[in-house]
Parts: structure tokens; sequence; C-alpha cells
């Protein structure tokens, strides 16, 4: 099923993790209609703008998904409002810079990304229908090994 012009359903739900437990990762018409508002407002326009592939590394969870990864079941990827992302070739946060800049999202967040690694980390962003916040922020492991979050830029 094709959701916008360059992205397609199977890139939202394809899971090793799902495949390998025969877990069911099938978004109903609700989670659908989420996935095409988040490829129309925010995916398809970052395509364009840096002319290269929007890869998905993360779409839709379902709660049986979610349970598996220790996913929350309240999150974002379960309502399919949110995707995980990367450009090849482009730092992650000039791209997540320029969404920040230029577009209209729920939720952004620079996924440990760090200066030293241009290519690290990756791209969380989110697109709500109801109310977007545009938050931007960093996630890192403090040195307690545990994932915090920062206000960007």
């Amino acid at each position: 099923m094709q959701l916008s012009k360059h992205f397609q359903l199977k890139e939202f739900t394809k899971s090793q993790i799902a495949a390998r437990n025969g877990i069911s990762n099938n978004p109903d018409a609700y989670h659908i209609e989420n996935l095409k508002l988040l490829c129309m407002h925010v995916l398809e326009p970052t395509r364009a703008y840096f002319n290269r592939v929007v890869a998905i590394t993360s779409g839709y969870r379902s709660p049986q998904l979610c349970q598996a990864i220790g996913s929350l079941l309240t999150s974002q990827h379960a309502k399919g409002m949110a995707a995980d992302f990367e450009i090849n070739g482009i730092s992650n946060k000039e791209v997540s810079d320029w969404i920040y800049l230029n577009l209209h999202y729920d939720q952004l967040i620079l996924e440990y990304w760090t200066a030293e690694e241009a290519n690290s980390g990756w791209i969380h962003v989110s697109y709500n229908s109801d109310k977007n916040r545009k938050e931007y922020l960093q996630a890192y492991k403090n040195q307690n090994n545990k994932t915090v979050y920062k206000a960007l830029p």
C-alpha cells in the first residue's frame, strides 16, 4: 500500500523482532491515516529537500511488538504517528535542524548523535493532527548510562 509518493506501508511495518517471533504488526485504518499524515507533512518534504532516500528504521508498532521490545503502548509509534529514520550520507543533526526550522511536527528527537560521528544515531519524528508541540530534543546516555533528553537548539 502506497502511503505517499515515496513511502509504502511495508517500510513502516517491517520488524525483524516481529518476524522472528510471529508477531502481527499490521496497522488498522486509524494508524494508516496517521502514517499518511506523517509522510505528507514531514517525511515527503524532507525527502524533497535533501533529494535522497529517507530510510525508515522503525515505524508503526503493534501492541504485541511494543511489549516484545519494551516500548510503551502509549508510544506515538503505537499510534502510527512516529517514525525513526536516517538519510545516508547526510548528518542526522543537519537533517533534524532542517526539520526544526522548516516543518510542522509534534516531536523531533536527535537520538544518540555525537559531533564526533556525523552519521551517528538516528532521528525520531512524530506528527499529531490534533496538536503539534514542535518539541526538539536530543537523547543521549549520561554518566550512569541512563538515557536523558535535553531541549534543542
